[in-house]
């Protein structure tokens, strides 16, 4: 198949795929930061058109209908108030945010797995207080060993994390693509330069 005929003739709408929206609660703050909470352009401008969000911000490009040419919206912020969930649910993924993808043995940052510091054939139990991020060397060498039997100690104990400690760890990770737009909503609490 002619492939330059392709790509000269059918249009491609790739380069607006990489256009998600930001989204931002009524009070200003993400819904979440990790992952960032971010809506598809045509979920964003849906929303928008239903009168849910305002537009803060928008990308350079333009969406076109036969009848209307809208810009991309890169912020939008909900109307209506989202009260944050208080729960942190317990998932492979939130245990390894709250440990910051770090082992909580030898502090690698390598191939995450988790550990159970009292090993389940002695009774322990998966809960947030129990099961830590391990690399996989520290994870084989503590096997079902106690940590005294195997002369290991955790760089933190575990907790149980709150929905605000999740985000506060979230927020160190930044995802791959950050448009300049959103600096100023991401943010907006850090400490400034000199």
């Amino acid at each position: 198949m002619n492939t330059v005929f392709m790509d000269n003739f059918v249009r491609s709408s790739s380069k607006l795929q990489n256009r998600p929206a930001l989204v931002l609660n009524a009070d200003y703050r993400p819904l979440s930061y990790f992952p960032l909470s971010l809506w598809s352009w045509q979920d964003a401008i849906k929303a928008a058109y239903l009168e849910r969000v305002d537009i803060i911000a928008e990308y350079s490009e333009y969406v076109h209908s036969p009848s209307i040419s809208i810009k991309i919206p890169s912020v939008i912020v909900l109307k209506d108030y989202v009260k944050p969930t208080n729960t942190t649910v317990f998932t492979r993924f939130n245990l390894f945010l709250r440990d910051e993808f770090t082992c909580q043995y030898c502090g690698s940052n390598g191939d995450m797995t988790f550990d159970h510091v009292t090993p389940r054939c002695r009774g322990g139990r998966t809960t947030w207080q129990n099961v830590v991020a391990s690399c996989g060397p520290c994870n084989l060498r503590k096997g079902s060993q106690s940590l005294r039997e195997s002369g290991m100690h955790l760089r933190r104990t575990a907790i149980q994390p709150s929905t605000a400690q999740l985000m506060n760890a979230g927020r160190k990770f930044p995802p791959n693509h950050l448009h300049e737009s959103w600096t100023d909503f991401l943010y907006w609490d850090a400490e400034l330069e000199e």
